[in-house]
């Protein structure tokens, strides 16, 4: 059976049922599991290793520094993450090392108050009281609604049926709705209180009065479950996730750019590639971004309905960021196993309101990633004796910060522009001044020091502005698309969609879209045991395996350009 493509030529019989456009974490979950019931998947990746914000690079074969994987949570016997994995029979190939679990795992840092915060809301809730003696008792129905809120969020993904839950709690269901904003104005919170209460809002890049409460509850809820780091770093992860696809028949392309989604009457058919081939198949799933993928891959209006369309274009985006990673030749003394959020005010809503409106004139807030104290003694992080650390801080939103008109995934050029290469140097060294005030100084010991821009991001994974987060204001504060878009064929997955941000969200979505396919439960079958696929078609890893060398794909595994450590 043939299938006709829009150029109205004939394609050859479709050698694929699904093709998947990128291999972040959503995408690659979905593939694992529907590969793992017998479909034929097709995964494209223009990138030359999978894993989207989750890959890692590596430097002067002594580092390598995870992009978006700095602490995962929920990883625990009664863990989503594990759950997943273990579903595809891969569940022993990733292991995760506890952070600081009981001391804190997050430490925030305000000029006045200073929070270690443990795994467990009711421990959290403690040391709230403490640091904000003053606000006990917003504190108390702000931990009571969130509690409540997670509980039903987590039954109703696992399954469980929640219409009596929500029957009986109709203020948790109209909160979960309202921002985060409008819950501290319900709690009565003083500026300061709602800075410390918000202080991790870089896991999901939006301020209160951007993001739902639910979000924020939920990812909290994550983290609270325990904190983790993968043993090996983010690209383990990936590439346990490459080694279900490959292992059950699925096909892994990097370095292969899709031009176009194909649809007909309605219906997904397959996608060009930007060399001109045409891959045929019955189901596309993009995890792609979604702006990039309506407005772009599918073409707007002639495929969409006018309204989405507007939605989508009108759409704003989290906050874009900037990375500085950084390697020394010491270790940084007193450094604890845990994040550190750093905020310049104890008004996180004024300060980045003033950010926004003039620029940043000076780094509002500050994260600290510290990959050689989670991941202690791994030889691909640094060698003994040296540090390997990220920081992070949200910037304003849009291209003009940094002296360009249009990104890279529109073809603007920008690295050697002088406007670019002087904002980029002002930026990086603010964030590193700012740093040595909060942790000591340390510039003496550098060995190397690399600044990533939301422009790199954008080049890279062709991020609508940049940001890792996704969707900001999608027609409403939390508002996000559905994994199903409503033509025939075609899903999306990825940080835009309603499943949330992070890997565990990216992960979950990916699960509901391979259920909504195969038809069955996936996320609650998995939670209880159950292993889809046959493990022992997986490949055995010999000796040298390499995470960064199996995420590059079968056909590209042995290609030159692989960074290696040591």
């Amino acid at each position: 059976m043939t299938t006709e493509v829009a150029s109205g030529r004939k394609a050859r019989p479709d050698r694929y049922d699904a093709i998947i456009v990128g291999s972040g974490i959503g995408g690659l979950v979905c593939g694992g599991y529907l590969a793992a019931d017998g479909r034929r998947v097709l995964v494209l990746e223009q990138h030359d290793v999978a894993g989207g914000n989750a890959h890692v690079f590596r430097r002067r074969r002594r580092y390598e520094f995870d992009v978006g994987t700095h602490y995962l949570g929920d990883c625990g016997e009664d863990g989503i993450i594990p759950a997943v994995l273990s579903g595809l029979g891969v569940g022993d190939r990733v292991r995760f090392r506890p952070m600081d679990n009981e001391r804190g795992f997050d430490r925030v840092i305000t000029p006045t108050v200073t929070l270690d915060v443990p795994a467990g809301w009711d421990n959290y809730r403690d040391r709230l009281k403490r640091a904000l003696p003053g606000e006990t008792a917003g504190l108390d129905r702000f931990i009571d609604l969130a509690k409540t809120t997670t509980a039903l969020s987590r039954a109703s993904l696992l399954g469980e049926p929640v219409i009596d839950l929500y029957r009986a709690s109709p203020e948790v269901t109209r909160w979960s709705r309202r921002s985060l904003g409008a819950v501290f104005d319900h709690c009565g919170f003083s500026a300061r209180a709602r800075t410390v209460l918000a202080a991790q809002f870089g896991n999901y890049g939006a301020l209160p009065a951007d993001v739902s409460f639910s979000v924020h509850a939920n990812l909290m809820d994550h983290y609270l479950r325990g904190a983790y780091y993968p043993e090996g770093g983010g690209q383990v992860l990936v590439a346990a996730l490459v080694e279900a696809l490959e292992g059950y028949g699925g096909e892994l392309r990097t370095r292969t750019s899709v031009a176009r989604i194909l649809v007909e009457d309605d219906t997904a058919v397959g996608v060009e590639l930007t060399d001109g081939e045409r891959i045929t198949a019955p189901l596309v799933i993009s995890n792609a971004d979604y702006r990039r993928t309506v407005l772009d891959l599918c073409g707007g209006e002639a495929v969409f309905p006018s309204h989405l369309v507007r939605q989508t274009r009108e759409a704003t985006m989290r906050f874009p960021l900037t990375a500085v990673y950084v390697a020394l030749d010491t270790e940084l003394p007193d450094t604890p196993n845990a994040n550190i959020w750093w905020h310049a005010d104890d008004d996180l809503e004024r300060t980045h309101a003033r950010m926004i409106e003039e620029g940043m004139r000076e780094i509002p807030q500050l994260i600290f990633s510290f990959a050689s104290v989670k991941d202690a003694g791994a030889p691909n992080v640094c060698p003994p004796g040296h540090s390997n650390f990220q920081l992070m801080t949200v910037c304003p939103p849009g291209h003009a910060f940094w002296g360009v008109d249009k990104g890279p995934a529109d073809g603007g050029p920008y690295r050697r522009n002088a406007a670019y290469a002087a904002r980029k140097k002002q930026v990086t060294e603010a964030m590193v001044a700012t740093a040595e005030e909060v942790v000591g100084p340390f510039r003496d010991h550098i060995t190397h020091l690399e600044t990533a821009t939301p422009l790199t991001n954008e080049r890279y994974i062709r991020a609508s502005g940049g940001t890792p987060y996704g969707l900001a204001n999608w027609g409403g504060v939390g508002k996000r698309p559905d994994v199903r878009t409503g033509v025939e064929g075609l899903y999306v997955v990825g940080q835009s969609t309603r499943y949330g941000s992070g890997v565990g969200g990216a992960a979950t979505g990916g699960m509901v879209c391979a259920s909504h396919v195969l038809g069955r439960r996936l996320l609650a079958e998995v939670h209880r045991g159950a292993v889809v696929g046959d493990p022992s078609l997986l490949p055995d890893r010999g000796p040298g395996w390499d995470p960064l060398r199996v995420s590059r794909g079968r056909a590209r595994r042995e290609a030159k350009g692989l960074a290696r450590i040591g």
